[in-house]
């Protein structure tokens, strides 16, 4: 009896059950793979779990691996590694070693820390004949893709940006000053990788060059690494607008301790703020106490505004994120989202109000007054939409004025500051509108 042969997993595949294997059957499945197919999974591996397999190696075998990465990635999994970072440093090669250290020197966060220091470079009084021999020696060395070719001075400055494809069509006897483009954009070392990444997505470019404060290169940020960044600030700034902190590492491989702590912190901010709703309805007690029905429309208000506010922030958030809106532009959002709110405060307040008087039961449920109470939701639901909106669009703003990141403005932020804000609009309207009936 024969039995068909059961597939090799694929890559996808293999990194789809990566973080639910344990150390040995890690250790199993690269043994079970063929060079190639071994090369190719660690390469896709995260740089923390690259760390952990390069952490349980013996020496010889870490050293065969480690190798394999570039020094922007080793540095990565250095980073992964904290204080077992020795681990991956002693088992490099000396001039990758040094490139990795200085790397190590940047800023985790800053361009100078993303970039690779490998780079293809030209000089300005090369031929395109004397400056394809010379790459095609550059390119023998490098297992990366190499996008641009930078020209540098004789002291490293940068001063041009040379593709391939304008050297294959250019005459053999050309200089290289005469091809190149001389106006190239590229960032500082000490950049913010969010910025970094921004430029490269703005104008689409596969690598960014890095320059120091005079003007010279230290190393190139690759699209691969841009996506990364991209990547991770969004999922930052998704964690914060849920209302916990950042998390440092995928969700299942953070220790259970720290993951309660992350989100402890701002559920206990939160739940002293929404105490303070208690003490707005115990100041409209006898509000209450007169006209239980108000009672009826606490959530149905709160809650609308909230909602609004969580829009609002979102929207404006990944706006100053993205770069679609700037500091200056505040007052601009500010009108809009005024306008906005009251329109939508609107659309909602005459459904509310339809709701309230076309009701069949209304007048054993609502009183001889239901028209007057329709009146006070309804108005009342345009006043708190239309300041949670506000709320909401005004305080990313607010925190970044203070250096603080716009995500922190999250949205249970916003639900807890017009839950508040919200009881206070709504009594005080509806005691101005039914003073002298059920009030």
């Amino acid at each position: 009896m024969t039995t068909a042969a059961t597939p090799n997993p694929t890559l996808g595949e293999l990194l789809d059950a990566w973080p639910s294997m344990d150390a040995p059957e890690r250790a199993a499945t690269f043994a079970a793979l063929d060079d190639e197919e071994a090369t190719d999974l660690f390469l896709a591996l995260s740089a923390a779990d690259q760390g952990s397999f390069l952490s349980g190696l013996a020496v010889g075998a870490r050293r065969l691996w480690a190798r394999l990465l570039a020094p922007d990635d080793a540095v990565d999994v250095a980073q992964s590694l904290e204080a077992d970072a020795a681990v991956l440093l002693d088992a490099l090669d000396a001039p990758t070693r040094a490139q990795v250290q200085a790397l190590l020197a940047y800023r985790e966060d800053e361009a100078g820390g993303l970039m690779d220091p490998r780079y293809a470079v030209l000089r300005p009084e090369f031929t395109v004949d004397e400056a394809i021999a010379y790459l095609r020696r550059q390119y023998a060395a490098r297992e990366d893709p190499t996008y641009y070719t930078y020209v540098l001075s004789a002291d490293h400055r940068l001063v041009g940006v040379v593709t391939m494809r304008e050297l294959i069509r250019a005459a053999g006897r050309a200089k290289v000053s005469e091809i190149m483009t001389r106006e190239v954009l590229s960032v500082r070392e000490d950049a913010d990788q969010e910025e970094v990444a921004r430029m490269m997505a703005r104008y689409d470019f596969l690598a960014l060059p890095v320059v120091d404060a005079e003007g010279r290169m230290k190393g190139v940020v690759t699209v691969d690494d841009a996506i990364d960044v991209m990547t991770e600030e969004a999922t930052e700034d998704i964690q914060k607008l849920g209302g916990t902190e950042a998390l440092d590492a995928p969700y299942l491989q953070v220790d259970f301790f720290d993951l309660l702590k992350k989100r402890a912190g701002w559920l206990t901010v939160l739940f002293v703020g929404e105490m303070l709703t208690a003490t707005a309805m115990a100041y409209f007690e006898d509000a209450i106490a007169k006209a239980v029905v108000l009672a009826l429309f606490i959530p149905l208000i709160i809650s609308s505004g909230g909602n609004a506010g969580s829009q609002a922030t979102t929207l404006i958030v990944r706006a100053l994120g993205v770069g679609d809106v700037r500091m200056e532009d505040a007052m601009r959002v500010l009108r809009r989202e005024v306008l906005s709110g009251l329109a939508l405060g609107c659309v909602l307040a005459s459904i509310g109000f339809l709701r309230i008087v076309l009701w069949p039961t209304r007048d054993s449920l609502y009183g001889p007054h239901y028209m007057l109470i329709g009146a006070a939701v309804s108005i009342s639901v345009v006043g708190v939409v239309a300041w949670g909106t506000i709320s909401g669009a005004m305080l990313p703003f607010l925190l970044r004025r203070l250096k603080l990141d716009p995500a922190t403005a999250s949205a249970p932020m916003v639900a807890t500051l017009v839950d508040v804000t919200g009881l206070i609009i709504y009594f005080s309207v509806a005691s101005a509108v039914l003073r002298g009936t059920i009030l």
